[in-house]
């Protein structure tokens, strides 16, 4: 049976990270953390060999396995990567109607000669993750707060990829400390918030008004990515119903 080799949203843009060259670790080293953190059973057994080889890779893993570094990508993997995070269904068909309609503002053009850059994939994971809770005009109100002039990168509060790298980090965070995300009362809230306001401090450079526009974001982005969780659940729990 093949398996697709599978990362959390804190792997993956710690991958995007490393391929950026901000990471002291390669992208091989990552991958090779990640792949043996979600394989325990495979390592503990020494079966390690033989459960690699019925993972499933993507052409742009292999890639990056290989040593081979990449300044962009075509949408065609970013897609690939894409369906390689937990939770997440979208499609390439999807990511075309928001490069070329919906969200099109922010690639015009890939950035990289044909390719589109490090901080547009992690712009396309993002609206992913949103539209689990909002519709597009919502999303695109919200990145007016936060990238301002859509063809301008100088002027954003953060980059899309250290946006994306903190709400994954502190949904993880989050999640191995078991608080309670899928509770609505106030007491669940403000822990969150507190958790949020805590990471956005380390953006000393925000006026009042800009870490209350960031705050804001990253809480919305963590919940969605519980949503998308619950919504994948439910799918599991409803194919299994329909099957049985």
């Amino acid at each position: 049976m093949t398996e697709l080799f599978t990362l959390t949203r804190s792997e993956m843009a710690q991958l995007l990270l490393s391929i950026e060259g901000h990471h002291k670790i390669t992208p091989l080293e990552l991958l090779q953390k990640a792949w043996t953190k979600h394989h325990k059973t495979d390592v503990d057994q020494g079966t390690t060999y033989a459960a690699f080889l019925s993972t499933s890779l993507p052409p742009i893993l292999e890639k990056l396995i290989k040593g081979n570094r990449t300044a962009g990508f075509s949408l065609q993997e970013i897609a690939s990567l894409a369906q390689m995070i937990e939770y997440s269904n979208t499609s390439l068909t999807s990511m075309q109607n928001w490069v070329k309609r919906d969200f099109k503002e922010y690639f015009s053009s890939p950035k990289i000669g044909k390719k589109y850059s490090i901080h547009q994939a992690a712009l396309l994971f993002i609206i992913d993750d949103l539209k689990a809770l909002l519709d597009f005009d919502s999303i695109r109100n919200l990145f007016k707060g936060i990238f301002m002039d859509p063809v301008r990168d100088d002027d954003d509060l953060l980059n899309p990829l250290i946006l994306y790298n903190t709400y994954a980090d502190l949904f993880e965070q989050l999640d191995c400390e078991k608080e309670p995300l899928i509770h609505t009362d106030r007491g669940a809230e403000s822990q969150v918030l507190s958790a949020v306001d805590n990471v956005v401090q380390s953006f000393s450079y925000l006026t009042e008004r800009q870490h209350l526009i960031v705050r804001n974001i990253i809480f919305i982005a963590t919940l969605s990515v519980q949503t998308t969780y619950l919504h994948s659940l439910s799918k599991r729990y409803l194919n299994a119903t329909l099957f049985l």
